[in-house]
């Protein structure tokens, strides 16, 4: 499955961005899709899910802030950003896997080249 992830840029703090992915699978609407974000030095975070079915999950720092969205018949998925804050620096991957039982399961075959964040204060 190949994914191309793009709308990153720079941005002042409490500015917004909306990321977008494309994923190439034929499949698409049975999968799961996720956001994960990077900084140099550290592991990948999970950032946002939302199942097959519209089931959501946000890690604690971006509830409210960040809404994950996806369009099955485009095969796209979404991440509005909004109330940037610098610690959202990163570089941000989406990712087409699997939920189920509460957890998130990625695809490690799946990551895509990831597009850059940048929120200056």
């Amino acid at each position: 499955v190949q994914l191309q992830a793009s709308g990153g840029g720079q941005v002042q703090a409490g500015g917004s961005l909306k990321l977008a992915c494309t994923a190439s699978s034929n499949a698409f609407g049975a999968y799961a899709l996720a956001w994960y974000r990077q900084t140099p030095g550290s592991q990948r975070e999970l950032v946002a899910m939302i199942s097959n079915v519209g089931t959501t999950i946000y890690t604690d720092s971006v509830k409210g802030r960040f809404t994950i969205s996806r369009e099955n018949v485009e095969k796209r998925v979404y991440l509005q950003m909004d109330s940037l804050k610098p610690e959202d620096t990163a570089v941000y991957y989406c990712n087409l896997g699997v939920y189920a039982s509460g957890d998130y399961y990625p695809n490690e075959d799946s990551w895509g080249q990831g597009t850059l964040v940048t929120v200056s204060s």
